[in-house]
């Protein structure tokens, strides 16, 4: 190209700017505004207008190179002035919705009203530029009515679609961030992420896009599990035995959630039996919480403490009677000497604690005989601080943490952990004194327990027994003390003398000896 055309290209170029130049710069000045006025968030916006009035730049370049005859030349200014006007009005949108009355605003639009509104700026600029370009609009409506009548029977869904999206946004059943099911299905269990003019976007908890078509929506039975607040129901089957009582299993089953991170106090749980079947009675553990994303979690805790107190609570979880276990029966020879084995750990266990040391060996094997071993999964509660218990507690394998609560204050201490050998829990068995302190499983742990029925054998058999343990349980509390508050020798003996005293009576009270 010679210089000489160059310089003719750029004047015809210049030409047309200037003819057009009001338009153009009215573009020019609202992306220039969007980029100042949008948030930093939505910037990326601008990049729809921008393209636009470059297609504009671009179609004006074409009509110097193609001239103003010929089909080209006649259909470039009408498609130059579409470009135009979808940029000017698509600035304009942003500007209005997006700078000005999006900052006012909590939340964002939502999507399907954005689609609308730029759907409405696009069929408006449509019908500009065709009566520009001297075509009457409804002239092409109304040339061919099978036309029309197969395109409204083809966009019925769309539209169906379109109104009910229309519909959901009205009505607000649901919300982007809710969580809700639309099937009976519980893979159907999704989060809301996007609510446009077609279709709802859901993800699942296995990470899923569900696309729903707004016209299904209208049509379903929606579960909202976020409103009209966080908390939900959740509900855990479970199978007991005839033999046992409803009450022993609903308390087995309260005191196995307590604790439980993620489930409320407030609605309170609750026990429900649903049904009885052929060989065992179904039983419903309620329970709310206030996380739905942690539903999977809890439920799975709960099971597992579930399984941990029937277990303490001696209530089997029964097998389906269709179900044939074809394993061979221990022989009472094998059972008397897991037996024999067992207890021998409960003596072991038992031997170590400092003020059952005097009482003579038979004695000490029968307690072994009547106590029992119970499991605890870690962060379960095993005592709390205020109720009342006469069980001792020897911990076989893993660990407790003793924690004080501060009733005045709300706040919780960790006074000690104790690990094999350690033990708590006496005063409550020797006297009944209610617990002065709550002790939590820190990890998966075994425990040998000894209730005041098993202990008011051993102290009939012997009231010396009763003296010898006193002295002993004494002198473990003044040394207790004596750390604590650093007591001189003399005051220690005198307090010990009442002290022993004092607890002496508090036993034989407790135990009804004489």
């Amino acid at each position: 190209m010679s210089t000489a055309s160059l310089f003719g290209f750029f004047h015809s170029l210049w030409s047309l700017l200037a003819a057009e130049g009001v338009g153009v710069g009215v573009a020019a000045v609202l992306i220039a505004s969007l980029a100042f006025a949008l948030p930093a968030g939505t910037k990326r916006r601008i990049r729809g207008p921008l393209l636009l009035l470059l297609a504009n730049l671009l179609v004006l370049a074409l009509r110097v190179l193609v001239g103003p005859t010929g089909t080209a030349g006649k259909a470039l200014p009408i498609l130059g002035a579409f470009f135009l006007a979808a940029s000017i009005g698509q600035s304009a949108f942003l500007l209005v919705l997006d700078a000005i009355f999006g900052k006012r605003r909590d939340q964002p639009l939502p999507r399907i009203f954005r689609d609308i509104a730029q759907g409405v700026i696009l069929i408006a600029v449509v019908l500009i530029t065709l009566r520009a370009a001297g075509v009457e609009p409804t002239s092409l409506l109304t040339t061919s009515a099978l036309l029309t009548a197969v395109i409204g029977l083809s966009l019925q869904d769309t539209l169906g679609n379109l109104f009910a999206g229309l519909s959901i946004q009205a009505q607000r059943p649901f919300e982007v961030g809710d969580w809700i099911q639309i099937d009976p299905d519980p893979r159907f269990i999704g989060r809301v992420i996007e609510i446009n003019w077609r279709a709802t976007t859901v993800l699942t908890a296995e990470q899923v896009e569900l696309i729903i078509p707004n016209g299904m929506l209208a049509k379903s039975t929606i579960r909202n599990f976020t409103k009209p607040s966080g908390i939900s129901r959740r509900t855990v089957e479970l199978q007991a035995p005839y033999d046992v009582q409803p009450q022993r299993v609903e308390k087995a089953l309260l005191s196995s959630i307590q604790g439980i991170t993620g489930v409320r106090t407030e609605p309170s749980p609750f026990v429900l039996i649903a049904r009885f079947a052929d060989s065992w009675v179904m039983y419903h553990l309620n329970y709310f919480i206030d996380d739905f994303t942690q539903r999977d979690r809890v439920d799975s805790m709960v099971r597992q403490r579930i399984w941990f107190a029937l277990q303490r609570a001696g209530i089997a979880i029964p097998f389906p009677t269709r179900m044939m276990i074809q394993t061979q029966d221990a022989t009472p020879e094998a059972r008397a000497k897991t037996e024999a084995e067992e207890q021998a750990r409960r003596l072991a266990a038992i031997k170590g604690v400092d003020f059952l040391a005097t009482i003579p060996e038979p004695a000490l094997e029968r307690l072994a005989s009547l106590s029992k071993s119970c499991q605890y999964v870690a962060g379960e509660v095993i005592i709390r601080q205020g109720d009342v218990g006469h069980e001792l507690y020897i911990v076989r394998t893993g660990e407790v943490s003793v924690l004080l609560g501060r009733g005045a204050e709300g706040s919780v201490a960790e006074l000690a952990r104790l690990g094999p050998g350690k033990f708590f829990g006496e005063m409550s068995l020797m006297t009944g004194a209610r617990r002065a302190a709550t002790v939590q499983a820190t990890l998966d742990c075994e425990l040998v327990r000894i209730d005041k029925e098993a202990f008011q054998d051993i102290l009939a058999s012997d009231p010396r027994l009763v003296e010898e343990i006193t002295q002993v349980l004494v002198d473990r509390q003044i040394e207790m003390e004596e750390n604590l508050s650093a007591r001189t020798a003399a005051r220690s003996q005198k307090y010990k003398e009442e002290k022993s005293s004092a607890l002496l009576a508090a036993i034989k009270e407790f135990f009804s000896l004489s």
